[in-house]
């Protein structure tokens, strides 16, 4: 099988991982030595480390749907935006279940090489998240 191009990489990481709930695209498409940036929790290191943070975050949006608005490629970077919608009916968060619809834009930039994910950064709306669950009020100075 060929390499895969980084844009297919990253649009086959989100469907597999993300919309169809496949765990095995996790060892498929990260690299052992992969580094994933910008999520909570911190820095993520490989499949065994990013397996925990899919399964907490699944579990909370068991329907979860990331798609890709809009995709760019330089070499073997790939920068995606995308728009993540799910319901939280899960209490993979350590908070009860809302039953709230959310919808949150993020960005990730991939390096890819060998092809798998060697390394993310990842920018996602996770404020604008737990203002729309009401874990975190939606205006600043009490306002």
């Amino acid at each position: 099988m060929s390499a895969r191009a980084p844009a297919e990489l990253v649009h086959e990481w989100f469907e597999r991982v993300w919309n169809q709930a496949d765990e095995s695209a996790i060892d498929d498409l990260l690299s052992p030595t992969g580094i994933l940036h910008g999520l909570p929790g911190g820095e993520i290191k490989g499949p065994a480390g990013f397996k925990p943070f899919a399964r907490s975050f699944r579990s909370a949006f068991p329907d979860i749907n990331i798609a890709i608005r809009r995709c760019v490629t330089q070499g073997d970077f790939c920068a995606a935006h995308c728009e993540v919608t799910g319901t939280h009916t899960g209490d993979g968060l350590g908070v009860k279940p809302t039953q709230r619809r959310v919808s949150i834009e993020g960005m990730a930039i991939v390096r890819a090489a060998d092809d798998q994910i060697q390394e993310a950064w990842n920018s996602f709306d996770f404020l604008s998240l737990y203002q729309q669950l009401e874990l975190v009020p939606r205006t600043i100075g009490g306002r």
